[in-house]
């Protein structure tokens, strides 16, 4: 009973330490990503759509504010003052030898009632400017998105590539061995063996210019995902099985005219022509009068300011004789009786108001309104210049995609002929091998020519699958595998 107790305990703890053993190894297995949560990767985390989304709060914003500036302004002011020695009152408007205090305050608004259009012509303007930055964030999202596949393409080639590199160097290895074994029997030359040692050096490199080329793509997606460069991580390669390899082929000059309405890089080029031509408008106000309107609430006090609460008779005083006589004249003395004139009361005796309107005439400006008018025009022919450029690399890049669909299609045509002469090589070499009639070096040679075909193969048909999805990028189709 106690050792089958012990027994139990041990295989408890054995599948306990095996259980835990794979958790670990599954904790630190490479994530594989395909290429679809490389675009959704990219499109979360890349900085440059952030920022083109904040400039597009940004523009929201301004709009926001262009709107708001035609709604009439309201301001408040105060200010207080204690003066020493001569100074002017602001209440009585009186000099002051004594020390006192002072308060100003007001509200004022204003409605500007004409302005040549301006503010009308920059909410407009703002609207196209909103349309920009939208447009920009869809472009840059566009351009990442190609970005991500071309990379994520170019990781598939190098991963082709080096093992084609590998298989070359294992090639190359064996016939090493094979012209040392002849020359141990004296049936090759010291010449024919470093030739060989030649060839397997090259292999080397080849293998090693592989590893670093898969190495820099692996990092160059990554930072476009912008996760950690030291990330590792494994690409899946996208289901190709049921691609239709014989693509249509486009008309160059039909997907230009449908880009032309589509893509954002022309959209963004035109939205900013049509910035560029209201930026005309809001110049030329600078031409016309504006009119505005204004009212105003205000009143002050002072410390040094005093108020008559009565009078009260202060004796006599003369004031002259008598004509003739030497009788004097007294007249009666009245004096005034002071006390503080209190804040309140000031404040209230004191409110004023105002309403009033501006009229302002533009007469001579030292010609800035007219060099105003004519920097905006050169915007707006530099927009439709770049507008113009936008179009012509438009069409460029089109021709140019077009044109590589086919080469691809080309390509893999005759890859796909060479992979079955290879294939149906090798299959003659393996049944001559089986029976002993090819040595293993021809064998292994004519094994790796067919599965170097076959990577130029797959490789040819991913250009073909990218080639196409260009197309449909230009188009402004989502690209998705």
């Amino acid at each position: 009973m106690t050792i089958s107790y012990h027994a139990s305990l041990k295989l408890a703890l054995a599948l306990f330490f095996v259980l835990l053993l794979a958790f670990q190894q599954k904790s630190i297995a490479q994530e594989v990503i395909s290429i679809q949560q490389a675009i959704d990767k990219t499109l979360n985390n890349n900085l440059q759509v952030k920022q083109a989304a904040l400039n597009e709060r940004l523009s929201d914003e301004n709009l926001n504010q262009s709107r708001s500036a035609l709604l009439p302004t309201l301001s408040g002011s105060g200010s207080f003052n204690t003066n020493f020695g001569r100074s002017l009152d602001p209440s009585t408007q009186s000099f002051n030898s004594e020390k006192f205090s002072s308060f100003n305050g007001g509200i004022s608004s204003s409605l500007s009632l004409f302005q040549g259009f301006q503010k009308i012509n920059q909410i407009k303007q703002n609207k196209l400017l909103l349309n920009v930055d939208k447009t920009n964030v869809e472009k840059v999202k566009n351009d990442l998105i190609l970005q991500v596949i071309t990379a994520y393409m170019q990781i598939l080639y190098n991963k082709d590539f080096l093992e084609a590199a590998k298989q070359q160097l294992s090639v190359a290895r064996q016939q090493l061995e094979q012209q040392q074994q002849l020359l141990d029997v004296g049936n090759k030359t010291l010449a024919d063996l470093a030739e060989s040692r030649s060839l397997t050096a090259t292999a080397e490199l080849d293998v090693t210019t592989a590893e670093n080329a898969l190495t820099i793509s692996y990092l160059t997606l990554a930072q476009l995902m912008d996760i950690p460069s030291a990330t590792t991580y494994l690409v899946k390669a996208p289901d190709v099985s049921n691609f239709e390899t014989s693509v249509s082929i486009h008309d160059p000059e039909k997907v230009y005219a449908d880009a032309l309405n589509l893509f954002p890089d022309i959209k963004l080029a035109a939205s900013r022509t049509d910035a560029a031509k209201v930026g005309i408008a809001i110049a030329k106000g600078n031409y016309y009068p504006s009119i505005s309107v204004g009212a105003g609430l205000s009143s002050n006090y002072s410390s040094g300011r005093t108020k008559v609460l009565s009078y009260y008779e202060d004796g006599t005083r003369e004031i002259g004789f008598v004509e003739n006589t030497q009788t004097k004249v007294l007249t009666q003395v009245i004096s005034p009786l002071f006390e503080s004139y209190k804040f309140r009361d000031q404040v209230k005796d004191n409110f004023g108001q105002y309403v009033g309107i501006s009229l302002q005439i533009p007469i001579f400006n030292g010609f800035t309104a007219r060099s105003g008018v004519r920097k905006a025009k050169i915007n707006y022919l530099q927009s439709q210049t770049e507008e113009q450029l936008s179009k012509n690399n438009l069409n460029k890049v089109i021709y140019q995609a077009v044109a590589d669909l086919k080469a691809a299609q080309s390509t893999f045509e005759s890859s796909t002929k060479t992979f079955n002469a290879r294939k149906e090589a090798f299959s003659v070499i393996e049944q001559r091998y089986n029976v002993g009639l090819v040595n293993a070096l021809d064998y292994s040679t004519s094994q790796t020519n067919r599965n170097r075909a076959e990577i130029d193969v797959i490789r040819a048909k991913y250009d073909l699958l990218f080639k196409a999805k260009v197309i449909d990028y230009y188009l402004g189709k989502q690209i998705v595998f």
